[in-house]
């Protein structure tokens, strides 16, 4: 008589959360944060409500550690599609710093196009705002990692000669970075591949004319 085996609890778990990180992005998309309670996330997901308790505070939890999880997988599918053991963790260097600030703009301007970021990111956004905890760790989670990589390209360019040394590469990021993020959560203009090129081109150059030797 064949022995029958326990049930894997790891991998149970493992489908619940995937489950629920699942039903948590598709329920702020459709029905907008506001909505968004963990009674729907867990009927939506088939699980009971206290399985959800157990693993998270709040529903801001809950959609912070999904969007984390889709940007995480992202990132995977895109080292994977570039033919890449492992996911990449830094800027490429190509020795031309417009040039690699261009690309990563680029890339971000089309997340924030993303139907599928754009309503968790931006419920993400609203609540750390209202909920310090919660806004602390999207900072430290989610957008500091981001922030980093400029910093540490900024970094290798002024090594290279390419940044005055004088240069601080956290604020040196904003110059691009935050009006980005502005226009994307205020709505204020379209964001375009264009318009990430030169918010770039106006911070490595600036915006008035250079004195030429007399």
């Amino acid at each position: 008589m064949a022995q029958k085996t326990a049930p894997d609890s790891t991998r149970r778990s493992e489908r619940s959360r995937r489950a629920i990180y699942d039903a948590a992005l598709a329920l702020v998309t459709e029905a907008g944060y506001a909505k968004l309670t963990i009674e729907a996330i867990a009927a939506r997901a088939g699980v009971g409500k206290q399985t959800i308790y157990r693993w998270w505070p709040s529903k801001g939890a809950v959609l912070l550690d999904a969007f984390l999880d889709l940007a995480e997988q992202a990132s995977r599918a895109a080292s994977e599609n570039a033919g890449q053991d492992a996911v990449q963790t830094e800027i490429t260097d190509s020795g031309d710093l417009e040039a690699d600030l261009k690309f990563v703009m680029r890339a971000t301007v089309d997340e924030f196009n993303d139907s599928k970021y754009d309503a968790p990111y931006r419920a993400l956004a609203a609540e750390g705002l209202l909920n310090p905890e919660l806004g602390e760790e999207f900072v430290a989670k989610l957008l500091e990692p981001q922030l980093q990589l400029f910093v540490n390209r900024v970094r290798r360019a002024q090594d290279a000669g390419h940044v005055l040394p004088d240069v601080d590469p956290r604020i040196a990021l904003e110059l691009w970075a935050s009006p980005l993020a502005q226009r994307w959560l205020m709505r204020s203009g379209p964001l375009t591949h264009a318009y990430a090129d030169k918010l770039v081109e106006y911070a490595l150059y600036g915006i008035t004319p250079r004195p030429t030797a007399s």
